[in-house]
């Protein structure tokens, strides 16, 4: 993979704009609440930040965005969205086996198909 051809500029704003959508989506205005019952875990904000779990979730962005930049790189769109689709059905089936919801489980895989979008969107434009 020749990195100085990738798109640099897209895949970090892609990166930090998939990690805000993120927290708009597992906030309590959206579907915070309902994602956090159906993950057996409190819905009230914890006492800490969970620093380890962002810092997991930024670097998870980054390679998707990579591998995103990657292809854009050379035009393969459907092998974008295969990616981003497998990526979203290994972890619905990671929180199946953890016995989340219905609702938990696409939650977290509709997470992973919109930063996916985010992304492409961002290789689009810049």
């Amino acid at each position: 993979m020749e990195t100085e051809a990738l798109n640099w500029t897209a895949i970090l704003v892609g990166t930090i704009a998939a990690f805000f959508a993120g927290w708009a989506t597992f906030s309590p205005f959206m579907f915070g609440k309902t994602w956090a019952i159906g993950s057996r875990i409190s819905p009230e904000p914890p006492e800490q930040m969970p620093w380890m779990a962002m810092g997991l979730q930024v670097i998870g962005l980054f390679l998707l965005a990579l591998v995103i930049g990657t292809t854009a790189q050379i035009e393969a769109l459907t092998t974008a969205i295969v990616a981003i689709l497998a990526a979203a059905g290994m972890v619905m089936a990671q929180d199946a086996f953890s016995q989340k919801s219905n609702a938990a489980i696409l939650i977290d895989g509709g997470y992973v198909v919109i930063s996916g979008a985010i992304m492409i969107v961002c290789q689009g434009i810049f």
